[in-house]
């Protein structure tokens, strides 16, 4: 199936306070276990039984600890770096296989299917697929810009200045790497992952991204420490992973994360409503996924274009991002039914199965997260929501601090209950 290759050569200094500098940071214990032994129990079950482990010269713990990997049920083998080769350099010591290459940082706490990143990965084809996932603080974290299919077009550094808004979607240092990959490195050398490795193959169109809201969290530092050790107790980190059924509170856009008024048609008329990013936040924190479901007719009727959409659900990611909260996926429906408008795009003017109250966009969010729809919610500002979480066999919230309109068709679409806001409704979903 795979092999894999975990760097647990780095010096730790961020997490000193616990290491004391004594031992490797992947061997820091949560839950009970070094971070190391929760990663090779995940790799071999999921099918991965050949590991090959990176050391410094002071990571002999790691192999006193871990031996050949037999009473872990997997072969791990060691590659010693005398001099330290930066993130990347380990690659070169790989020998030769047909096999594609997990390749992971020792710090990262992770609970993921590895087989769907797999399929999506020999399924682009590309020589690196790197897990990429948004976080509560893209403001410092490497960002990836996307193109058609997944290709990576770009990587955004967390040092560098941005001047327009950007995805929260962030590397989050898990990779798949191909065979010819692996065998055209080279001998070993001193290489950073990202710059050296990855990003000539961005240039090359060569590097996909493959999105997922499973957890991944570095643990290097302290705070995400003991972040990780709640998450790790509370549950959180297991029921992430997508080939168990997942929980999700879908979203209406308008009127429930900002603030209802005017056809937003560009970035400068979008405003978070308030306590949005706290409910977002809250979602953010439990066993939910936050998913936005959003009919932006405004595409259709020539009023902004698919760019400057991109760019309003970018400032919406901004936004969230400074509170520290972010969604985990969006969808929206481009499609108007009625023609009429000046400029409209004639191709867009059709009866389509996304377009609320049609539960398209739902069941497309359900079929790539592996979502349980009874167990979900559907809020929205009008009842053309609530009749769409019906429709898509949701509980859903009817807001009463967005849009007032009624529309007649759905007058007695009736939902699970009522809340003022998102804040109060999350509230009482999580309660």
């Amino acid at each position: 199936m795979m092999r894999a290759l975990i760097q647990a050569g780095g010096a730790g200094t961020r997490l000193a306070s616990i290491t004391r500098n004594i031992i490797p940071k992947p061997m820091v214990r949560i839950g009970g276990k070094p971070i190391l032994e929760h990663q090779v129990s995940l790799l071999t079950r999921e099918g991965i039984r050949d590991i090959a482990i990176s050391i410094s010269k002071s990571g002999e713990a790691i192999p006193d600890y871990f031996g050949d990997g037999s009473k872990f049920g997997c072969r791990i083998s060691y590659i010693r770096e005398d001099e330290p080769l930066g993130s990347g350099g380990a690659i070169g010591f790989l020998p030769p296989s047909e096999e594609e290459t997990l390749f992971l940082f020792g710090d990262l706490m992770l609970d993921i299917s590895i087989s769907r990143f797999l399929a999506f990965h020999l399924e682009r084809g590309g020589m690196l697929t790197a897990f990429a996932h948004p976080n509560g603080h893209p403001y410092d974290s490497d960002v990836l810009l996307l193109g058609k299919s997944s290709l990576i077009k770009g990587i955004l550094g967390k040092k560098v200045e941005r001047t327009d808004f950007y995805p929260n979607l962030t590397n989050a240092g898990v990779y798949i790497l191909s065979p010819k990959l692996v065998s055209s490195f080279g001998k070993p050398r001193k290489a950073d992952f990202e710059k050296d490795v990855m990003a000539p193959l961005v240039g090359e169109r060569q590097a996909y991204a493959y999105c997922s809201p499973e957890y991944v969290k570095d643990a290097g530092t302290v705070d995400r420490f003991e972040q990780v050790n709640e998450d790790l107790a509370s549950g959180i980190i297991a029921s992430k992973n997508l080939s168990k059924k997942q929980k999700a509170i879908f979203l209406d856009r308008d009127g429930t994360l900002n603030v209802f008024g005017d056809f937003v048609t560009s970035p400068e008329k979008l405003f978070l409503a308030p306590g949005a990013a706290e409910a977002v936040k809250m979602i953010n924190e439990s066993s939910y996924l936050a998913i936005v479901i959003t009919n932006q007719p405004v595409v259709a009727r020539g009023e902004t274009s698919f760019e400057e959409l991109d760019r309003i659900h970018m400032k919406l990611a901004d936004l969230l991002g400074e509170k520290g909260a972010y969604v985990d996926a969006l969808y929206f429906c481009p499609h108007h039914p009625k023609s009429g408008f000046p400029g409209e795009r004639k191709e867009l003017k059709i009866e389509c199965s996304c377009r609320k109250p049609k539960p398209g966009m739902i069941l497309e969010a359900a079929k790539r997260f592996n979502i349980d729809l009874a167990s979900s919610w559907m809020v929205g500002d009008t009842r053309q929501d609530v009749q769409t979480g019906i429709n898509a066999g949701t509980k859903t919230v009817l807001l009463t601090s967005g849009d007032q309109r009624n529309n007649p068709l759905y007058e007695k679409s009736e939902p699970t209950f009522v809340a003022y806001d998102l804040l109060e409704a999350v509230k009482k979903i999580l309660g």
